[in-house]
């Protein structure tokens, strides 16, 4: 891997460990990559970490879904959650394709890499 994609990588990891919204699995999956950059396991470690981050990535539909749980309204509350829904409602009419929480947007930034990391 080249030093910028590397930069670029990393800065995107770290990005990810900070967001609140990243899940314990995936801020582990993160430290992990992290632990192996440099070493003879970074390239199987950069595969799983793809793999981790694909299935971390939550899809539009996903939010959307998610936004009507009840896990939603215990963590967001009532009026929170409506303005959730609303926004899951305009991300997808302007076409996104994923979430735009921290996590979420440091995972499709390196995820827009991968064809250069593997």
């Amino acid at each position: 891997m080249n030093k910028a994609l590397l930069t670029y990588v990393e800065e995107n990891t770290q990005k990810l460990l900070q967001a609140p919204s990243a899940c314990p699995e995936i801020k582990e999956a993160a430290k992990s990559w992290l632990a192996a950059v440099g070493t003879a396991d970074e390239n199987v470690a950069t595969v799983k970490y793809i793999a981790d981050l694909e299935s971390a990535i939550m899809p539009i539909d996903g939010l959307i879904a998610f936004s009507h749980s009840e896990s939603a309204k215990n963590i967001f509350g009532a009026e929170g959650v409506k303005g959730l829904q609303a926004h899951a409602q305009e991300l997808k009419a302007i076409g996104a394709k994923y979430c735009d929480c921290p996590a979420c947007t440091a995972c499709k930034a390196i995820l827009d890499k991968k064809d250069e990391l593997v």
